[in-house]
């Protein structure tokens, strides 16, 4: 893959247009029946909102630096003001949202507690458009075509992405040599006439051709007959584990293997896989080239856990770490802030330890295995070379800061690592807020750094046993009295 891609996509502008909702989590806990009846009573204790359908898009697209805008339907409600916020906060221009009073905002609550989904709550309409607002939504994408490089046609199946917007927008796409970007809901194709290229997935490319996806063949079969029908350009199918296939006019169908090493979690791949597609058109890649990208940043996506977006430096690293994937694992602060806020929207566990990891042993080995199998994600908070020295005496560390996470992070066991250079984790674990706190069976309870504040929002430490024997001091003495003196 010619990494410059990634390059000539930061600035450009691409415009979803689809079916934009607000993702609301909201925890809680229960610890009662409700008197009324044989039900749980949730205490709410907070809530968190994310973009979501065509916004989640808009997200990956800004993520890999484009100037993303977002053309949909909203109501005039506190879920759209809300939206609003969410977009903006992003960077992604909202001017082509249309207001209709009459249609609510798309909301999916999400209502957990002890880090499980108990129920989701949809608040939509699934009708079609008003034609008004059809209209409406036409007349604000043309407004933003100028200076657009792709839209990205996001169709979740809620009534926005009508056929009559499809055509208004292709049409006038066409007009202005600008390349449309399809991500399909439902069985008729015939609906998407006109785009450049469309995204099907296994599952959805069976529904509209009939065809079960079972082999190679019946993989290709399938391809040619969407081409037939849609009479796109292109059509790429995309095949989770298998990767992905793209069929393009007058050529022979080009198979992509998956580039992903480990995969977590594929909520929301679709969405990078088209919001790369777009943003490297834009760019004025070819379709071999934008589907290269697409894959990569797929595989950055699905080594993440919850729904996610791949940025430039994150497609970029993962690209070179073909013989070394463990650097990818090595994350900032910031985003490893990120990360954990993700994991909490998700519902699922965090798990967080920390330490100087100097000389890797056996003990840290089935320490941090053990850590790993109290959540669903294990990041590792590493003392930097400044904070060991003020730990444990200049002459320490023994390995510098950056291998000692490299070395981390090739453990399968261990999701992400970042460093920290306070002398304490206390600052760090307030940022994080993981679920649960592990150190080892040295320490009490009471000497965890971050107990209070872990315990304080629902959380648990835990404490690991201590492999008899293994430790750095015990390595480095044994080295010094076998080779600290000549003879």
């Amino acid at each position: 893959m010619d990494l410059s891609l990634l390059d000539r996509i930061a600035g450009r502008r691409v415009l979803v247009v689809g079916d934009v909702m607000l993702d609301e989590y909201l925890w809680g806990e229960i610890e009662r029946i409700s008197p009324e009846a044989p039900v749980p009573v949730l205490d709410e204790r907070s809530r968190h909102h994310a973009v979501g359908g065509a916004g989640n898009v808009a997200a990956n697209l800004a993520a890999l630096g484009c100037r993303a805008g977002i053309g949909s339907v909203v109501g005039e409600d506190g879920p759209a003001r809300t939206l609003r916020a969410e977009l903006e906060a992003l960077g992604v221009d909202g001017r082509a949202l249309v207001v209709d009073r009459e249609r609510p905002t798309p909301l999916k609550t999400r209502v957990i507690a002890r880090r499980q989904q108990l129920v989701r709550i949809d608040r939509e309409e699934r009708r079609p458009l008003a034609p008004w607002a059809e209209e409406r939504l036409l007349e604000a994408v043309r407004g933003c075509l100028g200076g657009c490089g792709a839209v990205v046609l996001s169709d979740y199946g809620k009534g926005v992405v009508t056929e009559g917007l499809v055509r208004g927008i292709t049409q006038a796409a066409r007009a202005a040599g600008v390349p449309v970007v399809g991500d399909p809901k439902g069985r008729d194709y015939r609906r998407y006439r006109g785009v450049t290229l469309l995204t099907p997935n296994r599952k959805e490319a069976a529904e509209a051709t009939g065809i079960a996806l079972t082999d190679a063949a019946a993989v290709e079969r399938a391809g040619a007959r969407l081409l037939e029908i849609v009479g796109s350009e292109a059509m790429l199918i995309t095949l989770s584990e298998e990767g992905m296939a793209l069929f393009r006019r007058g050529e022979p169908p080009l198979r992509l293997p998956t580039r992903a090493r480990e995969v977590y979690d594929v909520t929301g791949a679709g969405d990078t896989v088209v919001a790369a597609l777009a943003a490297a058109l834009a760019a004025g890649a070819d379709l071999v080239a934008a589907a290269e990208l697409a894959n990569m940043a797929a595989g950055v996506v699905v080594g993440k856990v919850g729904t996610a977006t791949a940025t430039a430096e994150e497609v970029r690293a993962f690209a070179g770490a073909a013989t070394d994937p463990a650097g990818r694992k090595v994350v900032p602060r910031e985003e490893a802030v990120r990360l954990a806020a993700r994991l909490r929207a998700e519902g699922k566990r965090l798990v967080f330890t920390n330490g100087c990891f100097d000389l890797l042993h056996v003990g840290h080995i089935r320490y941090l295995q053990q850590a790993r199998a109290l959540g669903d994600c294990l990041m590792v908070g590493l003392n930097t070379d400044a904070s060991v020295r003020r730990l444990k005496g200049e002459r320490r560390p023994l390995i510098r800061q950056e291998d000692r996470a490299h070395v981390l992070a090739a453990l399968a066991c261990v999701d992400y690592v970042v460093l920290f250079d306070e002398d304490t984790p206390l600052e760090l674990i307030r940022e994080l807020r993981p679920e649960v706190l592990v150190k080892g069976g040295d320490y009490t309870r009471e000497q965890v750094v971050g107990h209070e504040l872990v315990e304080a929002a629902g959380g648990r430490v835990e404490l690991i046993p201590v492999v008899e024997g293994a430790s750095t001091t015990a390595i480095v003495e044994r080295i010094a009295a076998l080779y600290g003196r000549p003879g």
